[in-house]
């Protein structure tokens, strides 16, 4: 079985390392996102998955644009069995998902959260469960034909970087199972009076008041690591704990000083806060933030 893969970040990686060390498969290419320029010294740094790629002796395609004519054309010059695609990035032209059929790993119960940030949206809405939705592309955005779903849990504490790693696994192994029985899942269309649609995350995404304390603390769920959640003076709420969701209160109020936090008041509900970072500044156990600050029990937290 001869396949063309497409993909990025991390979750893409630990895609094509399960279809590299499985037997019957062989990758004849990978496409992939040009070289980026990272950190203060602006190295040129490339994509995990180029570098798996080259390990491994497979041929890398970086391209701009897929949908340039040149592009296009090399790679129908590929023979292959199927594309599959993790987070590539970009849109597949018509004429490449004519040439072989084109598997898309999509981390959400399609059509629930079509677009580029399931999994933070899945954290946003304190939803119980998740999944990997395998589908058959087409030239719409996260619309194809349903291969198979295979979902999982969500518990109310976890964190996005968890349930990114969870859902990658998923992701590997549905990969697999997809690929070896391809003929035998029917592919269903998707129900498009139910979609959702969640959009890139940006990082006036992380900005957070006390008004309810479900929302903020979900939203912390979701943008750890990044982009944070802060509040409006800049403040970063770096570790944070849900305490309850129905009382009320003055927002920001500091309810109560312990050893080690801090409880705070939100219009509906309460959350602990244990660590803070300051703008420009290094994160710190945030009683030694309100001790600089000067505050205390019945102050605002600001």
């Amino acid at each position: 079985m001869k396949i063309i893969f497409m993909g990025t970040p991390d979750y893409a990686k630990a895609i094509l390392q399960k279809i590299i060390n499985t037997n019957d498969m062989e990758v004849v290419a990978v496409y992939t996102q040009p070289d980026k320029p990272v950190g203060r010294k602006k190295v040129m740094t490339p994509p995990e998955v180029k570098t798996l790629s080259l390990e491994n002796d497979i041929d890398v395609f970086q391209p701009n644009r897929l949908r340039d004519e040149s592009v296009v054309k090399e790679l129908l010059k590929i023979e292959c069995d199927f594309i599959v695609v993790a987070a590539y990035g970009q849109i597949l032209p018509l004429e490449i998902l004519q040439h072989a059929p084109c598997i898309n790993l999509h981390a959400s119960i399609l059509p629930t959260y079509r677009g580029a940030s399931p999994i933070q949206q899945t954290l946003l809405n304190g939803d119980k469960k998740t999944g990997v939705t395998a589908m058959l592309m087409d030239v719409g955005l996260d619309t194809g034909d349903i291969i198979k779903i295979k979902e999982i849990d969500v518990s109310d504490s976890e964190m996005s970087d968890s349930l990114f790693d969870r859902l990658t696994e998923v992701a590997s192994d549905l990969t697999i199972d997809v690929l070896q029985n391809f003929s035998k899942y029917p592919h269903v269309k998707q129900n498009d009076s139910l979609f959702s649609h969640c959009s890139k995350i940006t990082k006036e995404d992380g900005e957070v008041e006390f008004k309810d304390a479900t929302t903020l603390y979900n939203k912390y769920r979701a943008f750890t690591p990044w982009p944070g959640v802060y509040l409006n003076n800049g403040l970063k709420l770096k570790e944070i704990e849900l305490i309850e969701a129905k009382s009320n209160n003055e927002a920001g109020k500091i309810l109560h000083v312990d050893k080690n936090s801090i409880v705070v008041g939100c219009e509906n509900g309460t959350i602990r806060i244990v660590r803070v970072q300051p703008q420009s500044k290094k994160d710190m156990d945030v009683l030694s933030y309100i001790n600089g600050k000067r505050l205390t029990v019945a102050d605002t937290l600001s």
